[in-house]
């Protein structure tokens, strides 16, 4: 069961962080980020009434709260990334965030066998392969750098905060509704400071509501691979659930490829193969 939430965690997360990729050419990030958590929350606070999720709450909750405030920060971050490029470089560097929920389950006692640990290896090389880096080309920006570690360890510890948010599934959901409310409400005051700065919300024409099911597809697809994450990471090791989960770079290329039409470079094909593998690993070890 491990296997198969964390691998659904990488597809949702993959094609989430493709939709916001494509919405963010059109309209500020920061918008991109509030108006799809925004619509993600409603959506949830209404399962959470049909649910009857509010009887889950205790003070686990806070983690979810903690998620809520990095998230934003993280996902600003690698957007703000992304924009100064190269993609190739930028994407495969964002998948560094596995090292602290990876870290965390080491900490607390987790050992690997070792099919597990070369399949760890072996899919972290290929995640990185397949976004394929830029070995020659421009030179890359150290803010470029910067904002793209912050933002892989914003993820990390979003990934590790929202797995102890909650033990039971309608208590997730109240965890998933409390961390996007919380987004909400960062994302928010941060927008309405780089307005006050001058800096527009919008794009010139407008608020862009013919791609109102893009947003709402990006905001549903992120906390549904959050709640997958979660239960990944109730069923199973931490550190085989993170690796898994971090696949996310080879299904956005993925979808670019076949959406887009853009072509795999011969490593980045070469990285999606090691990457099959290791998950092989990690799912049989």
């Amino acid at each position: 069961m491990t296997a198969l939430f964390a691998l659904a965690t990488s597809l949702l997360w993959g094609l989430a962080d493709f939709g916001g990729g494509l919405l963010s050419r059109r309209v500020p990030p920061l918008t991109v980020v509030v108006v799809s958590q925004t619509i993600a929350a409603v959506v949830l606070g209404a399962i959470v009434v049909a649910t009857g999720g509010w009887s889950e709450a205790d003070p686990r909750l806070w983690f979810a709260v903690a998620a809520g405030v990095v998230g934003p920060v993280a996902m600003l971050a690698f957007y703000k990334a992304l924009a100064l490029g190269p993609m190739g470089v930028v994407s495969p560097l964002g998948s560094l965030s596995v090292a602290v929920p990876v870290g965390i389950g080491l900490f607390l006692g987790e050992r690997p066998g070792l099919p597990q640990i070369a399949g760890i290896l072996v899919a972290i090389v290929g995640v990185v392969l397949a976004g394929g880096p830029q070995i020659k080309g421009a030179p890359v920006q150290r803010q470029a750098i910067l904002l793209t570690l912050v933002a892989a360890f914003g993820f990390g510890t979003v990934m590790a905060l929202i797995s102890e948010a909650s033990t039971t599934l309608t208590g997730l959901f109240l965890a998933l509704f409390v961390q996007r409310v919380t987004n909400v409400a960062a994302g928010g005051a941060a927008l309405y400071v780089s307005v006050r700065r001058g800096t527009p919300a919008l794009p010139p024409e407008g608020f862009p509501y013919g791609s109102l099911p893009a947003f709402a597809f990006v905001g549903l697809a992120d906390v549904a691979a959050n709640g997958t994450y979660s239960l990944a990471a109730q069923h199973g090791p931490v550190t085989v659930a993170a690796v898994l989960a971090s696949l996310y770079p080879v299904i956005t290329a993925l979808a670019a490829r076949f959406m887009l039409g853009e072509r795999l470079r011969p490593i980045q094909a070469a990285g999606a193969g090691l990457a099959l593998a290791g998950t092989l690993l990690l799912a049989t070890g």
